[in-house]
């Protein structure tokens, strides 16, 4: 039996997915996001990290399982949860077989092998991190491929997907960028929702913290209501039939 590394769980959360979740963030990334807010989770181990079997931790989702009502369940964030792709397969039969709603939040950079995880994940929660080459090295430091093989099986397997995107002054954010987004988002199958995340500065404490420079020292945090009029627009495409 496998056991997980964890960097934390948090046990009703109401933001990564549909109704009352359990989110389990797991840890290790191999991106360097400049908006990171977690780089605590970056390093596949720390003085910090349980290790749990998977037995364990469904017994401690299904603690919960009496709020999760008919939407609500579990999502496996990070840090990246496709890193440990063995532990996830061993976890989420489980899940399947406790009744607990399975979601993944991830940016699709794990090492292949996506076929089988997504056979049991109910909905991916996909952070679209940028949506040109360029873009995305500028963002994250790494190269865009393994997100778009992971993408690419998502998408021809029909999972449900809600598209995240964070939305930074001088990043990633104005009309042109937003345009660009809309347009990319219309190549795209089977998405439910999409959801703009403002920039936030909660986590650079953190850096501090671990001796890191924040990469984006001085950029000023948005407010959700100016991301209002483009969470609309993206959203109403949705309506299309190709989806």
């Amino acid at each position: 039996m496998r056991e997980g590394r964890i960097h934390s769980i948090e046990s009703m959360g109401l933001v990564d997915g549909p109704g009352i979740r359990t989110v389990v963030f797991l840890q290790g990334c191999g991106l360097r996001c400049q908006y990171c807010h977690n780089p605590d989770t970056w390093a596949e181990t720390g003085p910090r990290v349980q290790r749990l079997g998977p037995e364990a931790l469904v017994r401690r989702l299904a603690r919960f399982k009496s709020y999760y009502g008919e939407t609500g369940g579990v999502t496996f964030s990070g840090g990246e949860p496709l890193l440990q792709r063995d532990f996830l397969l061993e976890v989420l039969p489980l899940c399947r077989q406790a009744g607990i709603h399975i979601c993944l939040d991830t940016a699709g950079c794990g090492a292949g092998g996506y076929e089988e995880l997504l056979a049991l994940t109910d909905l991916v929660l996909f952070d679209v991190k940028h949506y040109t080459d360029a873009g995305y090295r500028r963002v994250t430091g790494r190269d865009r491929g393994e997100s778009l093989r992971f993408l690419e099986t998502a998408q021809r397997m029909g999972i449900p997907l809600w598209v995240r995107h964070v939305v930074v002054p001088g990043l990633t954010d104005g009309e042109e960028h937003l345009r660009g987004l809309r347009d990319y988002l219309r190549t795209l199958k089977h998405v439910e929702r999409v959801e703009l995340l403002p920039y936030h500065t909660l986590g650079v404490s953190k850096y501090a913290a671990l001796g890191i420079p924040y990469p984006l020292d001085g950029v000023s945090p948005m407010k959700p209501e100016e991301l209002i009029q483009w969470q609309q627009i993206l959203n109403q495409d949705l309506d299309r039939p190709n989806n």
